[in-house]
């Protein structure tokens, strides 16, 4: 939890510190108001659909750090949150973030890019000052160290 504020304060210093130009929200997906029929679901609740295929072979674990790039939308299409807009990929451990995130990135292999429809049991869980209900999330995995 700490990693994870740790990482929503610098994402917020980040958005004030940048030029007004580079602010523009990214367009969400299509699919931003609910996961598609042909979206996978775990037990969890957790749905997923994989944007581009891979490369790799390796999965990362809940003690590996990942470099990836993401943005995240709530339902309504307002993006809240993106490494791509920044032009600079994040890097944290897998267990360090939300457990939507730490479920997906389990799932994934280098190179691959998912979508993930995050029930907010699995996101921030009504926190006060983070996005509230399901999240939607594009996620990049760039490296598993």
């Amino acid at each position: 939890m700490r990693t994870l504020l740790i990482l929503a304060m610098l994402t917020v210093a980040a958005a004030v510190a940048a030029p007004a130009q580079t602010m523009k929200a990214l367009p969400p997906p299509p699919d931003v108001k609910e996961a598609p029929a042909d979206a996978k679901k775990t037990k969890s609740g957790l749905a997923y659909k994989v944007v581009t295929a891979g490369t790799g072979k390796r999965r990362p674990n809940a003690t590996s750090q990942v470099t990836v790039h993401y943005t995240g939308w709530t339902t309504d299409g307002k993006m809240f949150d993106s490494s791509v807009q920044r032009g600079e990929p994040s890097e944290f451990q897998v267990s360090g973030v939300i457990r939507g995130w730490t479920e997906g990135l389990q799932m994934m292999v280098e190179g691959e890019k998912r979508r993930l429809w995050v029930p907010e049991a699995l996101a921030y869980q009504g926190q006060p000052g983070q996005p509230q209900g399901m999240l939607v999330f594009d996620v990049e995995l760039i490296d598993i160290k």
